[in-house]
């Protein structure tokens, strides 16, 4: 791996991950601070999740067929930012969806660039142990920024987050400058095939991709609404320490996953997927199970950690699967963009799922459903889902 680039591709997840973070439940702090209930809070981040759901599948043939990715990252950055800055100037019900729509639009764009970086940069072979680093960096940025965002939502403003969030897009923007292009090396098929939607069709026929995404789509429903969920509950009991509580709640699993992220790839690579998402999997609905019975910020706290094994096995294994069953044609970022349409189907019903549950039964039958949801998806992969880790001779090939 070129040093410097390398080191660029570090430095742009970590610093991706801050500007990420702005946009998680610090979101849902903000609105209900500004008297929005659940179910106004559900579905404006709902909005989000159905625009991000719409545009996976039309992002991923974009970045598919544009040649320069960095390009397409760096134009994705800079939508964030906008949409940062609309949420901090008017949190109100207009500006707020269109922020959630440009913010959506701008994520379907922006994580395929990036994975398709790596996958220049380091080749098939060796993209579970990068995805593993991307993931180590991303955890630690995320956990760097829920403490500096936490701290300015709790000291300054809640709107201070996104003017951060916005600000944060700048350095974004210096480490992707520092990938060379040079260093990128796409396969050489890239360039023979045509239209990336040419190959929708040949997708949606093969089992291990319908297989995964319907494992993804599962793993979104149970997920989505569980941090949003209990951050609601804790700003109407914490108040001002609100934003501190969700900032910890965020640090906690980022630390596990930066620990274990490169394990995990290492793992996957040694052998075999099934195992790398079983692992990440079975996290989900013991967390889902321990939220509904937990009382007090500490063991929320603790609870919340486990979601860092959950996102390492998710972030690092999506694309290495996408790699693995695309191999030989150019449709890394479509299939990308179909694992990203179940997820946000997941989201977008997650989140208004919960808040229905939550304002119909109360929280604790909205943490049992989401935990009943993450057992079905551990079911889905280990009765459904096929190893597809590479032989020694298609590796080879």
């Amino acid at each position: 791996m070129a040093g410097r680039s390398g080191r660029g591709l570090d430095w742009l997840n970590f610093f991706m991950a801050n500007v990420q973070t702005g946009f998680g439940p610090f979101i849902a702090v903000y609105l209900t601070a500004h008297a929005w209930t659940e179910l106004e809070i559900g579905l404006a981040l709902s909005i989000g999740t159905f625009v991000t759901m719409a545009m996976q599948v039309p992002a991923g043939a974009l970045v598919d067929a544009t040649p320069n990715k960095r390009f397409a990252a760096a134009a994705a950055l800079i939508a964030i930012a906008i949409s940062a800055l609309l949420l901090a100037a008017w949190p109100s019900p207009l500006p707020v969806l269109v922020s959630e729509v440009l913010h959506g639009f701008a994520s379907c764009v922006l994580g395929p660039s990036i994975a398709t970086i790596s996958l220049a940069l380091v080749g098939r072979h060796a993209l579970g142990e990068r995805l593993g680093r991307n993931a180590r960096y991303a955890a630690v940025g995320s956990g760097f920024a829920a403490g500096l965002l936490g701290a300015a939502g709790t000291w300054l403003s809640g709107a201070s987050v996104f003017w951060l969030t916005a600000a944060l897009c700048i350095p974004s923007l210096i480490a992707l400058a520092a990938i060379r292009p040079a260093d990128l090396h796409p396969p050489v098929w890239q360039a023979r095939e045509g239209n990336a939607l040419h190959g929708l069709g040949d997708l949606l026929r093969n089992r291990g991709v319908l297989v995964f995404a319907l494992c993804c789509g599962l793993f979104t429903l149970s997920n989505a609404a569980m941090l949003p969920l209990a951050g609601t509950q804790v700003t109407r009991n914490a108040g001002d320490e609100a934003n501190l509580i969700i900032a910890a709640c965020i640090i906690a699993p980022q630390l596990i996953m930066a620990l274990i992220a490169p394990w995990v790839g290492r793992l996957a690579e040694r052998r075999g997927r099934r195992i790398g998402l079983l692992i990440g999997f079975a996290a989900l609905p013991v967390r889902g199970l321990l939220l509904m019975l937990v009382e007090g910020p500490a063991w929320l706290i603790l609870v919340q950690a486990l979601d860092g094994i959950s996102a390492a096995g998710l972030g690092v294994m999506l694309p290495l699967l996408a790699a693995d069953l695309t191999r030989g044609s150019n449709r890394f970022n479509l299939c990308l963009g179909l694992f990203g349409l179940a997820i946000g189907i997941g989201g977008t019903l997650s989140t208004t799922l919960a808040g229905l549950a939550a304002e119909w039964f109360g929280p604790a039958t909205a943490f049992a459903m989401l935990a009943g949801v993450g057992l079905l998806s551990v079911s889905a992969v280990w009765f459904a889902m096929p190893e597809t880790r590479p032989s020694e001779d298609q590796e080879g090939a």
